[in-house]
């Protein structure tokens, strides 16, 4: 059975800030590439939710959507659950992305 898959709003923000972002400085080819990788990554931690590597910070997990962006998860196993916390463009400082809460 998949586990759920929950949107925490900073997830939303952070994924409408990157096709944002490809809209102002990219092409329609590359918002669609992002689109459809996470929609896929979703797909496969709804069915596996420890496929991807652990973070630092104790129960987070970590998954490269693209080369320019990783997306931050918790995993519930009481609730059957997936939390997308944040998506963290790697070009940054990666002690940004701990600071997830």
């Amino acid at each position: 059975m998949a586990y759920k898959v929950i949107w925490a709003p900073k997830s939303i923000i952070t994924f409408e800030n990157v096709i944002n972002y490809l809209q102002n400085h990219w092409t329609e080819k590359q918002i669609k590439y992002f689109v459809e990788r996470t929609e896929k990554t979703i797909h496969l931690l709804s069915n596996n939710p420890y496929l991807f590597r652990s973070s630092e910070k104790e129960d987070l997990h970590e998954v490269l959507i693209t080369k320019h962006n990783i997306l931050l998860y918790q995993v519930s196993v009481k609730e059957r659950s997936i939390e997308l916390l944040t998506f963290f463009d790697t070009r940054q400082n990666p002690k940004k992305k701990l600071k997830t809460k």
